[in-house]
């Protein structure tokens, strides 16, 4: 019998998944009550390296914010984003007019392509208690062909996103979200259409899963090629295959075989990312991932002249007002609101 298990390590965090993935980073916070103004109140600051504020001081990172936690406007240039926002909202604003609101289970992919400049803030909309937000951004590489497309964006709502609800002989269930790729039956959203994942060939897929204590699921084969990583980031235990794997860890996997996971005594978490490798020469620094250094050095320099079109917003942590509700702007000044 083959061991479906090519690597197993404790899980460092920003995890460093496998081609055609760049980077992924978990983020969970604990924010205090808002001032009343989406931001930060000021006493609660104190003792932070505030514009890189990453110590987790009281259970809450400020990131490259000053007055409300986030990041505020910086440029990217080659790749996509992918930001699976769990709990609490992003506000999103860009250098093409486009701007957004989402969360607690809404994913939004921008592709980057030749430049765009975004912010990405943390709204605190409670001022009587607190606002936890937890995400995911997942960086996915473009191949070269498509590094130097139009930037865009797209929105995953949480009422489009198909859910797998797998019950085992016991009865207990595992909750499989399709953000991208195919599940069985369950065909994801289709991605922005530069994407690497837009080809089908490409086998892209990226899943969470919740699985409750004790519950059992199995983890279909894929194509052969496919380089699969699975990030066990939460929970007690599991058992992959035949192996007890305890606390965070990051697992390599077979993709031409299927897996067995068996949970431990608390609920686990569990994210995925696949697909087939674009295997181009990587050159990152910072902000841009290019295939040579004279294409890093091309896009600074570009940077710097053009900004990547400027910056059309009042604030460089620029946040929507506390009113609106989910919703996204596109560059073409079409309005999109999530559909029940």
């Amino acid at each position: 019998m083959i061991d479906p298990i090519i690597q197993a390590q404790a899980l460092s965090f920003p995890w460093q998944p496998q081609d055609p993935f760049l980077f992924c980073a978990y983020h969970l916070d604990h924010y205090p009550p808002g001032d009343g103004n989406l931001r930060i109140r000021p006493e609660t600051l104190g003792g932070r390296r505030l514009g890189a504020d990453f110590a987790s001081i009281d259970g809450f990172n400020m990131y490259h914010g000053e007055t409300a936690p986030g990041f505020p406007y910086h440029p990217h240039r080659g790749f996509e984003t992918v930001t699976i926002a769990e709990q609490g909202l992003v506000d999103h604003s860009d250098s093409m007019g486009a701007a957004g609101r989402f969360g607690n289970g809404d994913v939004q992919w921008m592709t980057a392509g030749r430049g765009v400049l975004h912010s990405e803030m943390f709204p605190l909309l409670n001022d009587q208690e607190g606002n936890t937000g937890e995400l995911f951004q997942i960086w996915l590489n473009l191949p070269k062909a498509n590094k130097m497309v139009e930037p865009h964006f797209k929105m995953l709502w949480r009422e489009q996103i198909p859910v797998v609800n797998h019950q085992d002989a016991a009865g207990r269930t595992t909750r499989i979200k399709v953000i991208a790729g195919q599940l069985g039956d369950a065909q994801a959203v289709a991605p922005p259409p530069n994407s690497w994942a837009a080809a089908d060939d490409h086998k892209v897929g990226i899943f969470t899963i919740v699985m409750e204590p004790h519950a059992e699921w199995t983890l279909p084969a894929t194509a052969a090629g496919v380089l699969r990583s699975m990030a066990f980031y939460k929970g007690d235990s599991l058992q992959v295959a035949d192996r007890s794997v305890t606390g965070a860890h990051e697992l390599r996997l077979r993709p031409q075989e299927s897996v067995t996971l068996v949970n431990g005594p608390t609920e686990s978490r569990i994210l995925i990312l696949e697909g087939m490798p674009i295997r181009e020469t990587v050159i990152a620094h910072g902000p841009f991932v290019m295939n040579s250094k004279t294409e890093i050095l091309e896009a600074y320099q570009e940077y710097q002249e053009t900004q990547f079109g400027g910056w059309p917003w009042p604030q460089q942590e620029q946040l929507h007002p506390a009113e609106r509700g989910r919703f996204a702007l596109h560059a073409n000044g079409q309005e999109e609101y999530p559909q029940a």
